[in-house]
């Protein structure tokens, strides 16, 4: 799926006729019919199926889409455009918000970071905060889970020590005991896959 975008016509109305979950997004996205058109948006907290959204209301209400000149100090909002009309680039993630510090010729805003920043007043955010929080609260509960978690972020926590594998694995491997069983040292010119464990160890001490 694309990446959810606010609707690009200023002014209109749609109803929410479901509300699904998106593989690859941390929330939930509502299926919102716009006249005949569906559209695709970020589902917000307190959200329901039948619910009106209005686009360019002056309505404070769960989903609106309104420019951030017209949205009073102390709301939260999400899916902030970074410049008029580009569909919404900030604080799109499941449980986040951002909340409207001031208004004036700039639209300050203080982003789920703490970190206050300006915005052009045209610009257009949804009234809310993204559903789907508390979803890191919940328990791994298994090892397994962890893993593929941790892959599918590119972070490799888990690292099996060579001691534990079979000799045929590792230089290491093999022997009923949790240790090298030999010298762990390794000269620098080793052959790949022998050069494992300390490598070309120099004397920390100086000689008197």
């Amino acid at each position: 799926m694309d990446d959810v975008r606010l609707p690009a016509f200023a002014e209109g109305a749609g109803t929410i006729t479901d509300l699904i979950h998106a593989p690859g997004r941390t929330s939930p996205l509502a299926v919102v019919d716009f006249g005949g058109d569906v559209d695709y948006q970020l589902a917000a907290e307190g959200m329901s199926v039948g619910q009106t959204i209005d686009v360019g209301s002056s309505e404070i209400s769960i989903g609106n889409i309104m420019r951030l000149s017209e949205i009073p100090e102390g709301t939260a909002v999400h899916n902030i455009e970074k410049s008029p009309g580009d569909g919404g680039k900030f604080v799109k993630v499941a449980g986040v918000s951002a909340q409207v510090i001031s208004r004036g010729n700039i639209v300050v805003l203080q982003m789920p970071s703490g970190e206050l920043k300006d915005f052009n007043p045209d610009c257009r955010a949804a009234i809310g905060v993204v559903a789907g929080g508390g979803r890191t609260d919940k328990p791994l509960a298994k090892a397994g889970k962890k893993y593929h978690a941790l892959r599918s972020s590119s972070k490799d926590n888990f690292h099996v020590s060579g001691v534990a594998m079979n000799p045929v694995d590792h230089p290491h491997g093999g022997g009923s005991h949790p240790h090298v069983g030999g010298p762990s040292t390794v000269s620098r010119n080793a052959w790949p896959g022998q050069k494992v464990g300390r490598l070309s160890p120099q004397k920390k001490k100086k000689k008197r």
